[in-house]
């Protein structure tokens, strides 16, 4: 069987440098706040081409928190709004109503990222703010974001749980990070991560994720307990090292699925290109006959999955935020019809092949 990911087996080649780092930290007596993590955000932070890191405890906490850090420096009221994609990952809307603002879904493009041609029918006197998703890999249309967010005066948080690599300075003003194990950089358990070259926000979003304290027993907020802890800080940091090379390989056999896809010249099968950077977490194809496909694909000794069955306006946690039941053609044909292939750096020449083989064969 062709795995999706193989995470044992991508764990094990980063061996022994991985059980090297947890034994250093066992050996330290310290495993949280301590050196590896204040090591790792300085690396990360170098790594994304910005001043401040915070690591936190996963990717949906690190939207919540700076979601929160900018409301209260701000000043924004509960219920102002922030613009989000339909075709996303749940967390990304989550983090919004866990910061007691409102979501407010636009639809995306054919590759599945924000379309900025329809933020300004989202807008109200209410927005606030605007997270483009950078999902797949793929880097959204971040000029466009950005020129409309500085006429509009709106905050852009970037959505990058998929797309560490891709997602590096620029006009930036913050990044959030998870390290979820199946990430291109991923952890050994959960961990993520705010990146951002405003101090004022990185001290904030530092300060909601230690209790709302800057000082030990001084809470000035009602903040939570978000921690990267001192394991995954010291597994991330020997994982940053390849992630580049890691990368690279990845949009090597993405080139190859595209070509040969599109070689084919099958209309129920189509690859989803990016029509810009991308750091290849997943490589989706689109078909009406997903299902089966799918099916025909596990015989054959090949698994893939499904990202994401349901767009965000059908979540039942998030319909009430879909005032009117307003419909987004292209995030519903999205998840109607994407189909995820295996990807790893991992995978080998041959294993690749094979993939492509069994498609042309179940089509």
């Amino acid at each position: 069987m062709i795995k999706f990911l193989d995470l044992q087996r991508l764990n094990a080649s980063f061996q022994p440098e991985l059980s090297d780092a947890i034994r250093r930290v066992v050996d330290a007596g310290w495993y949280l706040r301590g050196t590896e993590t204040n090591h790792f955000e300085a690396e990360f932070a170098e790594f994304c081409q910005q001043k401040y890191c915070i690591g936190v405890a996963n990717g949906l906490d690190a939207l919540t928190l700076v979601l929160q850090a900018k409301k209260t420096l701000a000043g924004w009221e509960d219920d102002c709004e922030v613009i989000v994609p339909a075709m996303t990952f749940v967390a990304t809307a989550q983090a919004v109503v866990r910061a007691r603002l409102r979501p407010v879904f636009v639809d995306v493009d054919e590759h599945g990222l924000i379309d900025p041609t329809l933020l300004a029918e989202a807008m109200s006197p209410k927005t606030r703010a605007v997270i483009p998703v950078h999902l797949y890999g793929q880097l959204a249309d971040m000029e466009a974001i950005w020129q409309f967010a500085e006429a509009h005066n709106l905050f852009v948080l970037e959505d990058a749980a998929q797309a560490h690599g891709i997602a590096r300075a620029g006009r930036s003003q913050a990044i959030a990070f998870s390290f979820y194990p199946g990430k291109n950089l991923g952890a050994l358990g959960d961990g993520g991560a705010v990146v951002t070259s405003d101090e004022e926000l990185a001290e904030i979003v530092r300060t909601f994720a230690n209790y709302g304290a800057r000082r030990k027993y001084i809470h000035e907020y009602s903040g939570c307990n978000s921690r990267l802890d001192e394991v995954q800080a010291a597994i991330l940091r020997v994982k940053l090292k390849r992630l580049i090379a890691d990368n690279a390989r990845r949009t090597e056999i993405a080139q190859y699925y595209e070509e040969s896809i599109s070689a084919m010249g099958c209309k129920d099968v189509i690859a989803t290109l990016p029509h810009r950077a991308s750091v290849y977490h997943i490589f989706p194809i689109l078909s009406p006959h997903r299902e089966v496909l799918q099916q025909r694909l596990y015989k054959a000794g090949i698994e893939t999955l499904i990202h994401y069955p349901l767009p965000l306006h059908y979540q039942p946690c998030l319909k009430a935020f879909n005032g009117g039941e307003r419909r987004f053609p292209m995030a519903e044909y999205i998840a109607e019809a994407e189909l995820s292939l295996p990807m790893s750096p991992l995978l080998t020449d041959d294993e690749v092949k094979e993939v492509v083989q069994q498609i042309q064969l179940s089509i």
